[in-house]
């Protein structure tokens, strides 16, 4: 078989491609400017090994300290007669020789030590005559023998009176014991871990809802009429404000209710058999016979009322959380956290309720728009038509006023009536053109539309660090760990529902069509079908996000958000690295722990 003739641009093309390269590269090291002979500095490569042996050390148990003090007098300048050396009384214990014993100002003496307490290390001083002040001369180290020699400089102290030079050395005594920041340690990586648990612990409660949305297989079959789109665009908002409303009425009402107890736990008590039974009538898994208007008007009044009857008791469980456990946690003393934590739940409970209410009334107003809207997709007329162009246009104008309102919230304009009436003339036109773009019976594809703005949100956020949303929430709430959790958490949200969501696009279609042919709605899809199959992966993902959130927490910090990185920035910056040493030992052992327990998890789950 005859080779096929080389193309004579090829190697060019190849040597072209190398050069590209190293140029990239060239210039790599230009701007991040790099500078070997930094590297070869026999100063920095000093600092470097101290720090290196500082790491080594990690500050975690010590000894109770004895101090050895030997003295020995010397004459700056030398006397008229001489100064004799002071010989030991007793040659069996530490005792040092100064040669000579007597030196001119800035001269030179060898002092050699015996008998001390062998492989150990101290400063040698100069304390000068009545001065109060020792200047220290040099480090010693005794040998194995107890022996040590040094040459020192005396300084510029004449004096007619003899000086003395201290051998300073400590040994150690007693058994071993934690240190100060052993214990400082162990309180902050345990804060670190809970830091890190709590945020994410909300983060995966609220990506896991999030995933679904976007998740392109499960969001690419929903459709709506873009009569149904426009009805809701229009009756979302007002369903918000009447939730919100609904559930203010209902505050005041457990208000007066809270005022009896007896009452409170009569209404707690029989809520639960109220809303079951209520909603079986207004919500029946299948009618025999088509329901008249009056029952379906009937059935969507109960569940109004079942729907206040529910933020009713939301409000009354918030009020008698708050109230026990404020109670308990302080009457049980050590235990207090608890009867503690039982009322920061009711207190949650008590910020969302509101939150709920309006979620709720956006939701039924939303429902409600939906079915209005796929009714009159299946009118005829050149009303509809007509009224199809008007409901468009109304939906961008109140779309775009809305998204108007959220920037003027951030960027504040001055003039607010051209901004609005310029926002809201671009949302016309927006909707006009959907208009002409689909027909009233035409499906739109509102679940793409739902898929792809939920990924760029979650782009947007995983896009900017925890440490800047730490900085954003140590303003809100303070410094401290809860900073830390919220910042985490909304990073994990981010991060998660990422991940969930890929996860959810890459099932086997097979179970997901099986379950939808038996006319399963939305809601039993996911249940019987998806979640079988991505639980596993969710809790390999779950586990390595706890990871990384133990590690991330040692940065945020570094602005105040809590965990052990406080005390890593303020041992670095200090330079003690042997405290800082201990706090990344620390952080080690936890991640390590952390990964042997998330094996072990995924061995018997995944």
């Amino acid at each position: 078989m005859k080779n096929k003739k080389q193309s004579p641009f090829r190697s060019l093309i190849f040597g072209l491609s190398v050069l590209a390269v190293l140029v990239v590269y060239a210039y790599g090291f230009q701007v991040t400017k790099v500078n070997l002979e930094e590297t070869k500095s026999e100063h920095r490569q000093q600092q470097l090994f101290r720090i290196l042996r500082a790491l080594a050390k990690p500050n975690i148990v010590e000894y109770e300290k004895e101090v050895f003090e030997v003295r020995v007098p010397v004459m700056i300048p030398c006397p008229e007669g001489g100064f004799e050396p002071v010989l030991p009384a007793d040659p069996t214990l530490p005792y040092m020789i100064v040669t000579p014993s007597c030196s001119d100002p800035r001269g030179n003496v060898h002092v050699e030590g015996f008998n001390f307490e062998p492989v150990t290390r101290g400063p040698l001083n100069l304390a000068p005559f009545e001065s109060g002040v020792n200047l220290q001369l040099a480090n010693i180290e005794i040998d194995r023998f107890g022996h040590f020699e040094a040459t020192v400089l005396l300084p510029n102290r004449p004096s007619e009176e003899a000086h003395e030079i201290i051998a300073i050395t400590r040994r150690n005594i007693g058994s071993p014991h934690l240190t100060k920041t052993a214990y400082d340690t162990w309180d902050k990586i345990i804060e670190t871990v809970f830091l890190a648990l709590l945020a994410t612990t909300l983060g995966v409660l609220l990506a896991i809802p999030f995933s679904f949305f976007a998740a392109r297989n499960l969001m690419k079959d929903i459709t709506s009429s873009l009569f149904g789109m426009s009805l809701s665009i229009l009756l979302i908002p007002v369903g918000f404000y009447l939730g919100t409303q609904v559930a203010n009425w209902a505050g005041i009402v457990s208000g007066l209710l809270t005022d009896n107890w007896i009452i409170t736990a009569i209404v707690l008590a029989g809520s639960p058999f109220v809303l079951t039974r209520g909603a079986r009538w207004a919500l029946p898994q299948k009618d025999i016979t088509n329901p008249s208007p009056g029952l379906k008007a009937a059935r969507q009044a109960v569940l109004i009322v079942l729907s206040f009857i529910f933020i009713l008791v939301l409000y009354l469980i918030s009020y008698v959380a708050l109230t026990a456990g404020t109670s308990v946690g302080l009457s049980l003393g050590s235990f207090g956290f608890l009867g503690f934590f039982v009322r920061d739940l009711g207190d949650i409970l008590n910020m969302l309720v509101k939150a709920f209410g309006a979620l709720a009334g956006a939701g039924i107003f939303s429902s409600l728009a939906g079915r209005w809207g796929e009714a009159l997709s299946r009118g005829r007329g050149p009303l509809l038509r007509l009224l199809h162009i008007v409901l468009a246009v109304a939906a961008g104008i109140m779309l775009a006023l809305l998204l108007a309102s959220a920037i003027n919230w951030l960027y504040q304009f001055k003039d607010l009536d051209i901004y609005f009436m310029r926002a809201g003339g671009i949302g016309a036109v927006f909707g006009l053109l959907a208009s002409l773009r689909y027909k009233y019976s035409e499906p739109v594809p509102t679940g793409l539309t739902i898929y792809y703005v939920s990924r760029t949100i979650f782009n947007v956020l995983r896009s900017v660090e925890a440490l800047v949303m730490a900085i954003v929430f140590v303003v809100w709430v303070g410094i401290g760990p809860f900073a830390g959790s919220l910042a985490l958490a909304l990073h994990t949200i981010a991060a998660l529902a990422k991940l969930y969501s890929e996860q959810v696009e890459s099932i086997m279609s097979g179970p997901l069509e099986a379950v939808q042919a038996t006319g399963a709605t939305r809601l039993q899809t996911i249940v019987y079908a998806v979640l079988p199959q991505i639980i596993p992966p969710y809790i390999s993902f779950t586990m390595y996000r706890w990871d990384i959130n133990v590690r991330m927490s040692t940065i945020i910090g570094f602005v105040g958000g809590g965990g052990i990185g406080f005390l890593l920035q303020q041992n670095i910056n200090l330079l003690n690295y042997r405290d800082a040493s201990a706090q990344m030992l620390a952080i080690a052992i936890v991640v390590s722990l952390m990964d042997f327990v998330s094996s072990k998890i995924r061995e018997k789950y995944v």
